[in-house]
């Protein structure tokens, strides 16, 4: 068992290795842009770069979930390959249509989704679209395959060539918003056609033979309301933060996302390296075991980092950003916890998948759409960021407990409740009185919450909740993977 947990570990570092690299980049690109760009711009920015995500969820048509799930029952190298090139195929051939649409339509739809009129800006979105869709069909490859060395570079490389481009565009030549997006997307379109060059090769052309879209689009299509109702659960937060309230809102709450970088990152990695490894377990009690164990291994990082956020995320913000984003720290914790839950949803969705029940997705992901609504409704007038905040972590526990009924029986999984009950308890509490009790702001109030802090790692230890023996499988994510 401890051995699948290093294994998920190495992936996911691999996986994320660049994140890790933007996140400590951030430390020094932040404060530039927040200087640079007013919270409006910024607000219109990150609204355009997460329509960007939606619209790739919605041209990718599930291939790329239904690429990895088919993947370990291909028969030999040369299906492989033709799964790929039909897959990837396909995705390229529907997006460079919607680049070609979206540039002619770039004006209308600036004035429909940001309720501004800005073609360039629009046309540099739809461009991100393009490039990140393709990009993504790329790096599936490159994790299904296990070639962590050549994902690792290039998503490193995307990440510098990333950061160049955005400062010189933004802080150097103040091209605002616009510099912001096509910094993004540049970047990772000269990393999608060097890996087609120089890597990938052989897995790109013509499918050599007859499509395989059906059991594909069987299994995938079910995924795309599903995905993209999850999805716009990132989107709907700053549209209607941007409508209803102001794009300054919008912007506090992007960055205050962007904050939330280390939940983020152990998410994303989580998400790109668990389903590869999932699916490849055969023994089905072997798996149900490897389930239970990996979801009480992330909740108890995943609690450890959010009560680090609900407890020091002040001091974060001041250091960060400029004086007009320290608001930001309202919505930070609640933000983290919703990036940590989103984590729990795709364990159930793994489930789903291993199962091939994937359209049980659909219904627990419109519950999460319908009581983000309402809650962004209710609760922004009231409490602003923080209200869309709240609303997006109660729209994940929704979902969460729709598809656990929906999936307990098609896949039982013996969930470690006596470790999880006491977990959420213990940071649950004691973060919250530490966040209320304990002064914040301060030398005084940052080393009495640090060491709050260190107190419910001990707490965790001392219920049996995880063991030092855990304690050191965990640290084991910690090193460098070896390539």
């Amino acid at each position: 068992m401890d051995s699948i947990l290093k294994r998920l570990a190495t992936s996911g570092m691999a996986f994320q290795a660049s994140s890790l690299l933007a996140g400590l980049l951030a430390l020094f690109t932040l404060p530039l842009y927040t200087r640079s760009l007013t919270a409006a711009e910024f607000g219109y920015a990150e609204t355009l770069l997460t329509l960007v995500i939606l619209t790739s969820i919605l041209l990718r048509a599930g291939l790329g979930e239904a690429f990895i799930r088919h993947w370990h029952e291909a028969g030999g190298e040369a299906a492989r390959r033709h799964l790929v090139r039909t897959t990837s195929g396909s995705v390229l051939i529907s997006s460079t249509v919607a680049l070609a649409v979206g540039i002619l339509l770039a004006a209308p739809l600036s004035e429909l989704l940001l309720g501004t009129s800005d073609a360039p800006l629009m046309s540099a979105g739809v461009f991100g679209i393009w490039a990140f869709t393709n990009l993504e069909m790329a790096y599936a490859l490159l994790r299904v395959s296990d070639r962590r060395r050549a994902y690792l570079i290039a998503s490193s490389v995307n990440v510098i060539l990333t950061v160049s481009l955005t400062v010189t565009l933004v802080v150097f030549l103040g091209e605002g918003a616009r510099g912001y997006v096509l910094g993004n997307y540049v970047a990772s379109a000269a990393v999608l056609v060097g890996l087609w060059v120089f890597v990938l090769r052989e897995h790109v052309g013509v499918p050599r033979g007859p499509l395989l879209l059906g059991p594909l689009l069987r299994y995938g299509a079910p995924t795309i309301p599903a995905d993209a109702a999850v999805f716009l659960l990132n989107v709907i937060d700053r549209a209607y933060l941007l409508r209803a309230d102001s794009p300054t809102a919008a912007g506090l709450y992007s960055v205050a996302v962007k904050l939330a970088t280390a939940v983020i990152i152990l998410v994303r990695a989580f998400q790109l390296a668990w389903p590869p490894l999932a699916y490849s377990i055969a023994d089905e009690q072997r798996a149900q075991q490897v389930y239970a164990r990996v979801t009480t291994a992330y909740m108890v990082v995943s609690s450890l980092l959010v009560a680090a956020f609900t407890l020091l995320g002040a001091w974060l913000v001041r250091l960060l950003t400029a004086p007009d984003f320290f608001a930001a720290n309202e919505a930070l914790p609640w933000l983290a916890l919703g990036w940590a839950l989103y984590g729990l949803y795709l364990v159930l969705v793994t489930i789903a998948g291993r199962a091939k029940v994937t359209v049980r997705t659909l219904p627990a992901a419109a519950a999460g759409l319908v009581v983000n609504v309402g809650l962004l409704i209710w609760l922004v007038p009231l409490l602003g960021v923080v209200g869309a905040a709240i609303a997006l972590c109660a729209a994940y526990i929704a979902m969460l407990v729709v598809l656990f009924l929906l999936t307990r029986k098609v896949f039982t999984v013996p969930f470690e409740w006596r470790r999880i009950v006491p977990l959420v308890v213990i940071v649950a509490v004691l973060s919250v009185a530490g966040n209320g009790l304990l002064p914040d702001d301060g030398i005084d109030g940052l080393v009495e919450r640090s060491l709050l802090l260190a107190a419910i790692a001990a707490a965790l230890v001392l219920a049996r909740v995880v063991t030092v023996g855990e304690l050191q499988t965990l640290r084991y994510s910690l090193r460098p993977p070896r390539l």
